[in-house]
């Protein structure tokens, strides 16, 4: 059983290149999703949230606004340590708990998809990191477009992360999304078949 960290930087790619190996044989982790299901109505980290960051906050359901939630973080970055302090120790534990079940179903390659792998020194938890690659002038435009980000809010989303360039010369492998889907997915493939199924 293999267990690979899966990482890049916002508007990279990531989800992209995670569902192309799903559709590989792998299974997938997604750590965004964890994030989500950690501060549902009901668990301990959303009445964490709600009493840190208050009821304005929520949406009318009582769920958490994310987008208010995410614009106050990215320019606050005591909030930011504050949400971190309290969701990333058990956006870990769930994470553990859903690797160990994936190999108790004898899962032959997971792919564990964290968007802030080197900043939360998680790189040795994975027998190696595949960094899903494209360089920032792509990743401020792509954030523009896909996420209607003005250039200053799409560089502070930036600017909370290491360079992608950094993480780019820490990867074990590294596949380049910044030329079109085909280009990303002949790479994926490739990928798979020399550290995979060789």
């Amino acid at each position: 059983m293999r267990l690979i960290g899966l990482t890049g930087g916002i508007a990279t790619g990531k989800s992209t290149v995670a569902a192309m190996l799903q559709r590989l044989g792998a299974t997938v982790i997604d750590s965004d999703l964890l994030a989500r299901e950690v501060v549902e109505p009901g668990r301990p980290g959303y009445d964490a949230v709600v009493r840190r960051f208050g009821e304005g906050m929520l949406n009318a359901d009582g769920s958490l606004d994310r987008a208010r939630l995410g614009a106050l973080v990215f320019d606050d970055p005591d909030a930011r340590r504050d949400l971190e302090r309290i969701t990333h120790a058990r956006i870990a534990e769930l994470m553990q708990q859903r690797i160990a079940e994936a190999f108790a179903r004898d899962a032959p390659v997971v792919v564990v998809d964290i968007p802030l792998l080197y900043e939360a020194k998680r790189e040795d938890m994975f027998e190696g990191v595949l960094l899903v690659y494209a360089p920032r002038d792509v990743q401020m435009r792509r954030m523009g477009e896909r996420n209607g980000l003005s250039a200053d809010d799409a560089a502070k989303r930036l600017e909370a992360q290491l360079p992608i360039d950094e993480k780019r010369e820490r990867a074990t492998w590294v596949i380049d999304n910044s030329a079109g889907a085909a280009s990303t997915e002949e790479q994926v493939r490739r990928w798979w078949a020399e550290e995979i199924s060789a």
